[in-house]
């Protein structure tokens, strides 16, 4: 297993406070020509890493998952292809776990492909029982890959903010709502969480000081510093791709414009001079360009532009209020909010052709994101009159939503891949 990985999931088990609670999954939708396949509850499995992995193949929506029944191989000549073509596999991913030396456990996998009757992949990870579940995770990863071409993100983490009476925290999570853990704690509003490149670090919002003031935050050592309090408020941060600077957005002499700083809070530069509002910046994967919000044009729109400088072009011409908007992970689209009738909801737009399509249909969704492998929304919304967040495949067709006990939770972004 990854050593950064094991060593930020566990130092997010020390360094933060218990959460309110876990979020729950609700799977709402299905994409089409699913892929069967049947993951083999794993010998001497007591942890449920099996358990894991299926519940992951589940819930993305690529997968139709195949009872076992009461077959169970866990090792290669045990497996009988014929009867699993017959159950309708195309793939079955059989395991162990089993002891180690030092008080770990060896986790076995293989991914096997049913009608070609091979092994498409296998690994073997030592770890310790608190690795069990991201080990889980990692196998998901690795069958999502082999089986769909694509990255697969049940390893990352997400961040959001939960809402609790005039109580407000940022909180941490696995992808699939596991282990949440608090961040941040205060009795001020706390809002737009953005991981830093490498996920070691997140920016936020805060007003604990009265006004809007941007930190960033080591969730590595569990230390903060403020990267921009500057005269007037300050708001929207974003990382550029390489980490060493933050965007955000400057209100002061009546003007809201977008700002760069490096990491450390120094060297502000002012990049455009609009009249208008200008805010929501959001980097290009090559840090030379940015999107953004601005008014510039009578009602707020999506603009691009050179983050050296330069002239804005406008990106959003459907309806009168087209907000938030936000890079896709390869640079070929973006995604963002747009108002339909009264209504708030995430569209997704391709750059090259500027068609664009609503892939919600929420009264008031909010602050969408990209998973790091493009595939799926991660963003904010309202069901049953309380705050939380779903996910979309940009195609529409997978939904989900992910819901708390008590609070409303919002403002969500995705983490990158870490390796």
């Amino acid at each position: 297993m990854n050593k950064l990985a094991s060593c930020i999931a566990f130092l997010f088990l020390i360094l933060c406070r218990p959460s309110f609670g876990a979020l729950t999954i609700e799977i709402v939708g299905g994409g089409e020509n699913q892929i069967p396949v049947s993951v083999v509850p794993f010998e001497s499995d007591a942890p449920g890493v099996s358990s894991v992995i299926s519940a992951d193949l589940a819930r993305c929506g690529m997968f139709r998952m195949i009872d076992p029944g009461a077959s169970n191989p866990h090792t290669i000549d045990q497996v009988n292809y014929p009867d699993w073509k017959a159950k309708g596999a195309d793939a079955i991913v059989i395991g162990g776990i089993y002891p180690a030396s030092g008080g770990q456990y060896e986790v076995r996998f293989r991914l096997l492909d049913v009608a070609k009757g091979a092994q498409l992949a296998g690994f073997s990870y030592t770890v310790s029982k608190s690795q069990f579940r991201q080990t889980a995770h990692r196998i998901s990863d690795i069958i999502y890959q082999q089986l769909t071409g694509d990255v697969g993100v049940f390893s990352t983490k997400i961040a959001y903010i939960l809402k609790k009476g005039q109580h407000f925290e940022l909180q941490v999570a696995d992808a699939d709502g596991y282990g949440a853990q608090s961040i941040v704690s205060v009795n001020e509003p706390v809002i737009s969480p953005a991981w830093s490149p490498d996920g070691k670090k997140i920016a936020y919002v805060s007003f604990e000081q009265g006004k809007a003031t941007v930190y960033v935050q080591d969730l590595m050592t569990g230390k903060r510093h403020v990267a921009a309090n500057y005269r007037g408020s300050n708001s929207a941060p974003a990382w550029s791709p390489d980490g060493r600077d933050i965007a955000f957005v400057l209100s002061r002499d009546g003007h809201s414009r977008i700002h760069l700083v490096n990491e450390a809070g120094g060297n502000l530069r002012e990049i455009e001079k609009s009249p208008g509002i200008s805010t929501e910046p959001s980097f290009s994967p090559d840090g030379k360009e940015i999107i953004f919000t601005s008014d510039r044009g009578g009602s707020p729109q999506v603009y691009k532009m050179p983050v050296s400088g330069g002239p804005a072009q406008r990106l959003t011409f459907e309806g009168n209020y087209n907000v938030s908007p936000h890079y896709s992970p390869d640079g070929k689209s973006f995604v963002y909010l747009e108002r339909n009738g009264g209504h708030f909801n995430v569209a997704i737009q391709d750059f090259a052709t500027g068609q664009s399509q609503i892939l919600t249909d929420g009264d008031l969704d909010q602050s969408p994101t990209f998973a790091p492998n493009g595939k799926l929304i991660l963003y904010a919304s309202i069901y049953s009159g309380r705050g939380i967040l779903a996910i979309v495949s940009t195609d529409g067709r997978i939904k989900q939503r992910l819901s708390m006990q008590s609070g409303d939770i919002r403002e969500p972004a995705w983490g990158p891949l870490v390796h």
